[in-house]
């Protein structure tokens, strides 16, 4: 059975309004299951091969498009350049919404040059693998981050129940949100992750581009996995592989280009002498950190000092899943004083700021919203909502006058 996606009304609102919708994210995260799902029973479908060239799109892509009339799916949209003048020039003879339905894998190349050709007539969506909401069984349909956004001071006051999850913390975090790993039986989860990864380097980054040495780029991998849900430094990244930090940092745009790397810049305030400006890395799917960092079941992480940091980087994920369905996300943030004080994640709408720590223990007390509480005091002049603090524990509760501990997996109102 197909999983209802949780962007699946945000991607048919937008193809009512404008004639191309691109969904673009890393492989096998269910673009084309997405899109089969919304439109398969109206738009025909043709997916591109980087090697063959489909209907001569390639060779004549006005023909291929008069072979193909819309409304049609274009699948891997980056494999054929040639056909982005040709959609150019259609839609600006006919801007009638929901034409053209496109996926891509790359941020580079292909994808930047439709955004620059079709700008005003395409909208993007990256999708990315599931959210927990749709992990759950029977899936839910409305994610919490949207009601705490709108009514912060209300949101504890609203009951919730927690997500039917299939498997608990530790599995969960280390199976990955990949539709096929998330079904697959459990000693056969490291053969997945092997097999994605060596496709995601012998066919997505050099189609992307030239590495000299493929060998250290897999480690350069494995170590950006080590390092999770930590500041970023190139220079000492490309120093403990013998690179230059100008490669590590063309490596790490890399593994952003294709998906498989998220960054979470710094918060600036006025103080900017004492916040530090270096962004969060996070590998965008635990699955493939943890297969990274040959960790061969879920008992491996009970104990393991990339916990912490791996459940981290998966609830990060998450509420980038949660805040990708809203028509107006929140900017994220992460904030670090000079002295030490920090807040994992910021969110940022409506010029006030939604402070959430992230701990991977059942047990939450009111010393761990202390960086909450230090940041309020940093800036006493910001709006800044109740504050939570996102555990894997039983239920919600006040922490204190102003935070609360959230259930990782929580769910829809009851």
């Amino acid at each position: 059975m197909l999983t209802p996606r949780l962007l699946r009304p945000r991607l048919e609102r937008l193809a009512r309004t404008f004639p191309v919708v691109v969904v673009s994210g890393a492989r096998q995260v269910g673009k084309t299951t997405l899109l089969k799902q919304a439109f398969g029973a109206v738009a025909d479908m043709v997916v591109f091969d980087p090697v063959q060239d489909i209907g001569n799109a390639r060779r004549d892509p006005d023909l291929f498009l008069d072979n193909h009339p819309a409304p049609v799916i274009l699948d891997e949209i980056q494999f054929v350049p040639e056909l982005v003048a040709a959609l150019k020039r259609r839609i600006d003879r006919d801007r009638t919404p929901g034409q053209y339905l496109l996926t891509g894998s790359q941020q580079w190349h292909v994808l930047r040059n439709l955004a620059e050709s079709l700008a005003g007539r395409a909208v993007f969506l990256d999708l990315e693998g599931f959210a927990l909401g749709e992990l759950a069984a029977p899936p839910a349909e409305a994610p919490w981050l949207e009601a705490w956004l709108q009514d912060p001071e209300g949101f504890p006051a609203q009951p919730r129940e927690r997500l039917p999850l299939p498997a608990p913390a530790f599995e969960t975090v280390w199976r990955g949100t990949l539709p096929e790993p998330a079904r697959l039986p459990l000693e056969v989860v490291p053969e997945f992750w092997s097999a994605y990864f060596r496709t995601y380097v012998e066919r997505d980054v050099r189609l992307l581009t030239e590495v000299s040495d493929w060998h250290a780029f897999g480690r350069f991998v494995r170590l950006a996995a080590a390092l999770t849900a930590q500041e970023i430094n190139a220079s000492q990244l490309g120093r403990d592989l013998g690179l230059t930090p100008q490669t590590a940092r063309r490596w790490l745009d890399l593994l952003v280009a294709t998906f498989q790397w998220f960054e979470v810049p710094a918060f600036a305030g006025n103080a900017l002498k004492r916040v530090s400006g270096k962004a969060k890395g996070h590998l965008a799917d635990t699955g493939l950190a943890c297969w990274a960092q040959a960790l061969s079941s879920p008992a491996a992480l009970g104990g393991h000092p990339l916990w912490g940091p791996l459940f981290e980087s998966f609830v990060v994920a998450d509420l980038r899943k949660q805040a990708a369905t809203l028509s107006l996300a929140p900017r994220f943030h992460h904030w670090r004083s000079a002295g030490g004080a920090e807040v994992d994640l910021l969110l940022e709408r409506d010029g006030r700021f939604f402070p959430i720590e992230i701990k991977a223990k059942t047990r939450v007390s009111r010393a761990d919203a202390r960086g909450i509480r230090a940041f309020r005091e940093a800036y006493p002049h910001l709006s800044i909502a109740p504050g939570l603090v996102i555990a894997p524990c039983e239920r919600m509760e006040r922490l204190s006058e102003q935070d609360w501990s959230l259930p990782w997996d929580l769910g829809e109102q009851a």
